[in-house]
């Protein structure tokens, strides 16, 4: 619960992470699955990493967008989880104010790289499949340079306005207390007491031309997949094309969906217990890099054979 009162604070140096409102009793348990899904995350993330890095039939366009969406998975899983288990198990809910913005920054950098990511794998696809022999001529490894490039850019750039606004803008908070398990954009900027439309404002500017941007050029390039795919005169054909596509396209669903469901009810979901915002909030940063190399390593046979083969050379027996 948030207090509010006549007394403000100004530019308060600490804020206090108090975890999941109403669930505080059992918050020792709920760290527990998510620890696991974390550690999970950090091995699985690795491991898809020093595939694609070491092995070389796995320099291609598709597996470095794979590799650059495991390492995005790893630093924001790594930019709450440390903390969040220390407000579930060891009560350790302090945060410096610098730091909480500085994690509110990092966040939501990764968040938006994460989604240029899903983007750059879609057109990728698109191209393979619906121009399959202009393919290595077009996603050369400078181009795919380039658009990591572009997607970082777009992502740092759009995010740091958020945290100047609230840094240099919003100087008086009536509490300095954040309903939340991490630094999120809407639960410190709701602290202030002074006007925060502007904060709001750039915030959904944000998250709408990213989403918005990137959702139309994916749906986009799916659908002209599909149509593609579904033309093909060979059943083998298709399967094989469809396949190739499959995994991306459940990673894509299960981040934007959860993503929506987290957006909106934490902006217009009053009338749901605030324990579930959190609690969908949490997942959504949680289960995607835990589920990501999952998905790869069992629908991608390239990665799914290097991963059987690793573990038949570490054990000899």
């Amino acid at each position: 619960m948030m207090f509010l009162s006549n007394v403000t604070v100004f530019m308060p140096p600490v804020l206090t992470l108090i975890g999941i409102p109403g669930l505080e009793s059992v918050q020792c348990w709920i760290g527990i699955p998510f620890c696991v899904m974390y550690i999970m995350a950090m091995i699985g993330n690795s491991l898809l990493l020093f595939i694609i890095k070491t092995e070389p039939s796995l320099h291609e366009p598709m597996y470095i967008f794979i590799g650059m969406l495991g390492v995005t998975d790893i630093v924001i899983d790594t930019s709450i989880m440390p903390k969040m288990l220390g407000i579930f198990w060891f009560h350790v809910s302090e945060i410096y104010f610098d730091s909480c913005l500085f994690q509110m920054w990092l966040l939501h950098t990764f968040q938006c790289i994460e989604s240029g990511i899903l983007l750059a794998m879609a057109l990728d696809r698109y191209v393979a499949i619906c121009y399959p022999l202009r393919h290595a001529t077009i996603f050369t490894h400078k181009l795919v340079v380039q658009l990591g490039t572009v997607v970082i850019l777009r992502a740092a750039i759009l995010s740091a306005p958020c945290i100047f606004l609230i840094k240099y803008r919003l100087q008086f908070y009536h509490t300095t207390i954040i309903s939340h398990t991490y630094c999120e954009h809407m639960a410190v900027v709701k602290l202030a007491a002074g006007n925060i439309k502007i904060n709001k404002i750039y915030g959904l500017f944000v998250a709408f031309t990213v989403t918005g941007f990137d959702l139309t050029f994916i749906t986009f390039s799916y659908s002209q997949i599909f149509v593609t795919v579904f033309h093909l005169p060979q059943k083998e054909a298709r399967l094989k094309a469809f396949n190739t596509c499959i995994a991306h396209i459940f990673v894509f669903l299960q981040l934007y969906l959860l993503a929506f469901f987290s957006f909106f009810t934490h902006r217009f979901g009053s009338h749901i217990p605030t324990y579930i915002h959190i609690l969908f909030s949490s997942m959504y940063l949680l289960v995607p890099p835990f589920l990501n190399p999952l998905v790869y390593g069992v629908k991608t046979k390239q990665i799914r054979t290097n991963v059987v083969k690793l573990c038949c050379s570490s054990n000899p027996d």
